[in-house]
């Protein structure tokens, strides 16, 4: 008997531990850890996190660990992985596409200030220089070229067949090139390099700050659509958590608030509308 009484206290004491453990496991799920791991990227969105957020967060009681990705598409599969908890270089556009490609399930917790994508001169200083057969650098990368052609466009030089979604569009939805532009797509970081030889350039927001062009140089900006906001992006798993709300909160703050009505110079940043 005394045999069996040992038995019993041994599992009944094993049982106990195994609870302790799931209990202190549970006490440090995401949804109540402290430090958050943000991929960031050479360009003006990390560093706005850096600068306007991350005190925000720590205020909150949050640690912020940064890791630099050189590339956003590392950057994603860092975060799907879940190397890192967020990323704030990327729109929606970008995300779905990384999502659609990868089998991933990236959501974006809030929209945050975006620097738009523009037309900027160069053989040609303005609109009115167009001339045919004029060379225009633009993305490569889907998204982005979508909103190049969007730009071109808008300036009234080429026509995107009627009923094509602005964010999907491409160069076989153009019906009309009256100015038989030859439209590059290339590497966005290549178009401010290679200006000088092209007539005029498309260029995202985040090229035009790490190339360190002059913003107030842009002939003319686009008109920045939903998914092209710049997102703060975390894994589906994890919208749901105390410091993803944190992250919403901070870029939807007073503080916040403040620090783009001192540093928004010239209307650089876009500023969205948060529910």
């Amino acid at each position: 008997m005394k045999k069996y009484i040992s038995a019993f206290l041994i599992i009944s004491l094993a049982i106990f531990l195994v609870a302790c453990g799931n209990s202190d496991s549970d006490s440090s799920s995401s949804d109540e850890k402290k430090t958050i791991k943000v991929g960031t990227s050479p360009g003006p969105y990390s560093e706005l996190f850096l600068k306007a957020v991350k005190p925000i967060l720590e205020d909150e009681g949050y640690k912020v660990e940064d890791t630099e990705f050189t590339d956003l598409r590392q950057a994603d599969v860092a975060l799907a992985d879940g190397g890192i908890d967020l990323n704030v270089d990327q729109h929606t556009a970008y995300m779905n596409n990384f999502n659609k490609e990868s089998g991933s399930t990236l959501v974006a917790v809030t929209a945050v200030p975006t620097v738009p994508a523009a037309l900027f001169p160069g053989k040609k200083k303005s609109v009115d220089e167009v001339k045919k057969g004029d060379v225009i650098g633009i993305p490569q990368d889907p998204s982005n070229a979508a909103r190049a052609y969007a730009i071109l466009q808008k300036a009234g030089w080429i026509k995107i067949k009627d009923g094509v979604d602005p964010i999907q569009a491409t160069a076989e939805d153009i019906v009309e090139n009256k100015y038989e532009l030859e439209i590059k797509e290339m590497e966005s970081a290549q178009i401010p390099r290679t200006l000088e030889d092209l007539d005029y350039g498309v260029i995202p927001g985040s090229i035009v700050y790490s190339s360190g062009i002059d913003a107030k140089n842009a002939i003319l900006q686009e008109d920045v659509v939903k998914n092209y906001e710049l997102v703060a992006v975390v894994d589906e798993k994890n919208k749901d958590t105390d410091w993803a709300k944190a992250v919403k909160d901070a870029y939807n703050s007073p503080e916040f608030k403040k620090y783009m009505d001192e540093n928004n110079q010239d209307n650089y940043w876009f500023i969205p509308k948060n529910d």
